[in-house]
């Protein structure tokens, strides 16, 4: 594995206690997102790590996630492959066609259809979307359209959400308001 490139960024939670920190890796044949998630979540502490791994077209191949949420440990491995998405080797029918993972604990994930986002115009994309650490996959049906000042527009359909994201030059989401803020750090 050669890495030529990386970028750094940490999160701040605006809707409860949480931060996250997340390092951008280029490697052969694409790039690894390696990130560490400290935040409560239903009146628990959770600490989880997450590597994610896209394409050279920024497409995810794999997501790793590991840590602990309370006293329940978690250790979890999602991929994408020619059959489809399975978790932990299982099947997973329900989040066919997505071309992307969501991770509902970290905006990390958003750099992948974000980088694929013309400079004029929008994009459509399915995630598999993991909506907190102890539950199934879903799916979740996003749409990424470039706005006025820096912004891009974000909807997701199945929840509702609407909103103006920040987004740096690397794809980084810098502000989502109510969840996130984030700066660089490398």
């Amino acid at each position: 594995m050669t890495s030529n490139r990386t970028a750094e960024i940490a999160w701040q939670a605006l809707d409860r206690e949480g931060r996250d920190k997340c390092r951008l890796v280029q490697e052969d044949g694409g790039w690894m997102l390696i990130g560490h998630a400290r935040f409560r979540a239903d009146g628990m502490d959770c600490a989880l790590d997450y590597v994610v791994r896209v394409d050279a077209d920024w497409m995810t191949r794999s997501a790793d996630i590991s840590g602990l949420c309370g006293r329940d440990e978690m250790a979890t491995r999602i991929e994408r492959g020619e059959g489809g998405w399975t978790r932990d080797g299982v099947p997973q029918p329900q989040v066919n066609g997505a071309t992307d993972i969501d991770l509902g604990f970290t905006p990390a994930t958003n750099l992948m259809p974000l980088r694929r986002l013309p400079e004029i115009g929008q994009i459509e994309a399915r995630a598999a979307w993991l909506p907190s650490p102890g539950a199934g996959l879903e799916p979740l049906d996003q749409t990424y359209r470039r706005a006025r000042g820096g912004l891009v527009h974000y909807a997701a359909a199945q929840t509702g959400t609407a909103v103006d994201l920040k987004v740096d030059g690397e794809g980084f989401v810098t502000l989502y308001p109510g969840f996130w803020e984030g700066r660089r750090t490398g």
